[in-house]
């Protein structure tokens, strides 16, 4: 008898556990409209286009999301967040999902309890300055002062830079990167650090981006990607497999341009034919149509499209794959397998 209720209350257990994880999917769909916390600017990786319409890399992760769960790549209120703001935003329930630049670290994963549900972007922090501080190499600005957002890790990885070199600086806290382009520009400060991705993209929107040169340290490991809510299983699963159609579309030649004629006629691969739904009943588990990445991928692109569109070698940000080639090309990107 002690045994039923026991299983009684886990079961009970259970559904509410899954009734919470479901909720913010409920609200989304009753809404019409995904909130998405996104960067407040970075050139490539979410900005305003000369129309007011919000563009780039984590823009298009964020219109993605929008087509698998509401079949609509404009449903999107994009939100924008510092990066003190950004995961108290996500914690209240302000926006849905976090999309902006954000590392994922043990303490934001257990201690702020949120999920970082998969990596968007292999980075690691760096530094710009100007090329007539004839500076080549990190390891040569004992002194110097640095322009550095706080509220990031960027902030711990500088001061352990400057340690284990034995070397000093002085601090020059900015909020956002708008500030911190700011006060470098206007030479506040020798040094400008943030990810490499964000120097490139901060770079790309210099008057003279030739004047300045980012050093060859990487002096840290930084996996971007989009966060949600401890408990919010059932949202973090639709979150992380559209992130990783998008892997998984490029790995296997799947495109905006081909991807309706792909999913028209079953390929032989059966990996291809789970991803675009032609077989099994994978959406349905998630509770998305059976078509979802096939809508997914026509509207917003794979992933390689969206890199090379956005901030790939011929776009101003000019960033090359590097970490983020897919596996097969001596990257790290990799997708779980679709089955």
């Amino acid at each position: 008898m002690k045994k039923s209720i026991f299983l009684g209350t886990l079961a009970v257990a259970g559904l509410a556990a899954g009734l919470a994880s479901a909720q913010t999917m409920a609200d989304v769909q009753a809404r019409g409209t995904l909130k998405c916390g996104s960067n407040e600017g970075l050139a490539g990786f979410a900005a305003p286009d000369a129309n007011g319409n919000m563009q780039g890399f984590d823009v298009s992760l964020c219109r993605a999301i929008a087509v698998a769960v509401l079949g609509d790549a404009q449903a999107v209120e994009f939100v924008p967040l510092t990066s003190q703001t950004r995961f108290t935003a996500l914690a209240a329930g302000e926006v849905d999902v976090l999309v902006r630049n954000s590392t994922w670290t043990f303490s934001r994963d257990t201690d702020l309890k949120l999920d970082f549900v998969g990596v968007n972007y292999y980075d690691g922090q760096g530094f710009m300055v100007r090329k007539d501080l004839g500076v080549s190499s990190a390891r040569e600005l004992d002194g110097a002062t640095v322009c550095i957002q706080t509220g990031t890790t960027t902030e711990l990885n500088l001061a352990d830079f400057f340690r284990v070199n034995g070397i000093s600086y002085e601090p020059v806290p900015v909020a956002t990167n708008a500030e911190g382009q700011q006060q470098y520009l206007a030479g506040a400060c020798d040094v400008y650090t943030t990810d490499v991705s964000g120097l490139a993209a901060t770079r790309a929107t210099f008057e003279n981006a030739g004047d300045h040169v980012i050093l060859p340290e990487i002096v840290s490991k930084e996996p971007l990607g989009p966060v949600v809510r401890h408990g919010d299983n059932a949202w973090g699963d639709i979150v992380r497999w559209t992130l990783n159609a998008m892997i998984a579309a490029e790995e296997y030649g799947v495109t905006s341009a081909n991807v309706a004629e792909m999913a028209a006629a079953p390929t032989m691969n059966p990996e291809i034919n789970r991803l675009l739904g032609t077989e099994g009943e994978l959406g349905a588990m998630i509770g998305l149509s059976k078509d979802w990445a096939v809508q997914v991928i026509s509207a917003v692109g794979n992933y390689g499209e969206v890199f090379e569109a956005h901030i790939g070698e011929n776009t101003p940000v000019g960033l090359a794959r590097g970490l983020n080639a897919q596996w097969t090309n001596g990257g790290l990107l990799y997708s779980p397998p679709f089955r």
